[in-house]
């Protein structure tokens, strides 16, 4: 056995909260290690520690064989350790390539200004050399889509050409193509004598990749067991101290939804994001939208929504015969927008959960009145902590205290609170675990079953295969498939359409 890293008696407090508490972790050269556990349960906690986001407050660590305490990421790079964190690390308003060399531009520089050319001609050869999925360098990446970003950020890690790579969230945010692209880069990296750590929701794809699996609850290490002798039934055991059952997806086998239409597509076109779109949306449907990378199932949420505008077509209520074209006429006539990147497009991460409930409803809360109660918004904000049962000290504690599972019950549940006839819900399950996943569908279902028609946009096959009444396959920007439940409905078949 070769240790490069090794971790005793770790301990992370913030204030009262204890979010690492004397952890035990032992890496070994080559290894793939996977990290499971609940949302809050201390999996990123620790790994930022690693990779010198957070300093430890008890403990030591031993890299190579030497005391390792680093005190920023820039610290932790230079002892080859690199990390693609959960949410989004980049600068947003820096070009691709200059955010993949972040923290180490001085090698650039020609006098007092960078070399531009170079920097982009590096960016290029790094995105070559690990097969990346290629993003416009020149770009400011608050341009790009949350995949290309995710790019960036891995072509930051692997710059530093790391010893240890740590992957927190990653695949949830990839489409299948890069997904499996990301597979094989794992692979060379470990055959290379690189060592990975993994964090992902998704527990079947955690084993498949991984050595060892190691599980966190409430801050401490529960156990590190092989993925030759463990189940997906068991980690989830571990994770929450015990069994869980019931019923993950639907469990019927046919489509069932009203005929009456509530949402009708008619040869939308964006120019070069998505070309002469067309379907219906109907009462208690759950419409999936699914596809490879550039497909344009993200852009179609937009354009949906009146985000994006669209060039030819027309997208209408058909109960209310109201053409949206703006997010004001879809938010004033019933329409709800979950995105897929809820911190940077949907929540306000610095204000109240109070604050983030009220958001969608401020006509509702205001009324006739010329002003909003505060006490109007804390009963709807209680309201939403109670119904969608979301762990918080107060509805006062501000959105980025929270776990992702967490938060996404609130940017769920202040839509599902106001009375809707079509949310739009992109990627709804990224970056929460199991439970809150499972809480998410029984949620989707309850819905489903009051007449809301719902639009589900995923990267995750499983998930648009368990929950959708019908699914739309995209490909190009245009719609390549269309499938029905209980009729050839298989990843078999979609990843025919898809490729």
């Amino acid at each position: 056995m070769d240790a490069i890293l090794q971790i005793k008696g770790l301990c992370k407090y913030f204030g009262p909260t204890v979010a690492n508490n004397h952890i035990d972790f032992t890496l070994e050269r080559g290894e793939i290690r996977g990290l499971a556990g609940e949302n809050g349960s201390g999996k990123s906690t620790l790994l930022q520690q690693i990779a010198g986001i957070y300093i430890k407050d008890e403990g030591t660590m031993i890299l190579n064989g030497k005391e390792y305490n680093p005190k920023n990421p820039v610290d932790a790079i230079k002892n080859k350790i690199g990390i693609v964190v959960q949410e989004l690390g980049v600068l947003n308003n820096l070009p691709a390539a200059v955010n993949v060399f972040a923290g180490r531009l001085g090698q650039f520089k020609k006098g007092p200004v960078l070399d531009m050319k170079e920097i982009y001609r590096q960016a290029e050869a790094l995105f070559d050399k690990y097969g990346l999925m290629k993003v416009p360098f020149e770009k400011t990446c608050d341009t790009m889509h949350i995949e290309s970003r995710k790019m960036v950020e891995l072509a930051r890690a692997l710059s530093g050409d790391p010893d240890i790579l740590i992957l927190d969230e990653v695949t949830q945010s990839l489409s299948q193509n890069n997904r499996n692209m990301l597979y094989r880069l794992i692979s060379q990296l470990k055959e290379a004598g690189k060592t990975i750590i993994i964090i992902t929701h998704d527990l079947e794809e955690m084993i498949e990749i991984c050595d060892n699996i190691s599980v966190l609850r409430d801050g401490e290490l529960i156990e590190t067991c092989s993925c030759d002798d463990i189940t997906v039934d068991r980690i989830k055991q571990l994770m929450v101290g015990r069994e869980i059952s019931g019923d993950y997806y639907r469990t019927d086998s046919e489509s069932d939804y009203s005929d009456e239409v509530m949402l009708e597509v008619k040869n939308v076109t964006v120019p070069d994001e998505v070309e002469d779109v067309s379907f219906e949306l109907h009462k208690g449907e759950i419409l999936g939208f699914c596809g490879l990378s550039d497909s344009g199932i993200h852009d179609l949420g937009k354009v949906l929504y009146g985000i994006t505008s669209y060039k030819n077509g027309s997208v209408t209520l058909k109960q209310k015969n109201i053409e949206i074209r703006s997010i004001h006429d879809a938010i004033s006539n019933g329409m709800a927008y979950v995105p897929k990147d809820r911190d940077a497009e949907a929540l306000m991460m610095t204000d109240s959960i109070a604050s983030n409930f009220a958001l969608p409803s401020l006509d509702e809360l205001q009324g006739k009145k010329p002003y909003i109660s505060p006490s109007s918004i804390k009963q709807m904000a209680q309201k939403g902590v109670d119904d969608y049962s979301v762990k918080c000290s107060s509805i006062y504690q501000h959105m980025d205290g929270l776990s992702g599972g967490n938060k996404q019950k609130v940017n769920l549940g202040r839509w599902l609170l106001k009375d809707l006839d079509v949310i739009i819900m992109d990627c709804p399950t990224r970056g929460v675990d199991v439970s809150v996943k499972a809480y998410i569908y029984h949620v989707m279902q309850n819905a489903k079953k009051n007449g809301l028609a719902i639009i589900l946009i995923s990267d995750e096959l499983p998930e648009v295969l368990g929950m959708s009444d019908r699914l739309i396959v995209m490909k190009n920007g245009k719609i390549r498939g269309t499938f029905t439940r209980g009729e050839n409905f298989t990843q078999e078949a979609l990843i025919e359409v898809m490729v």
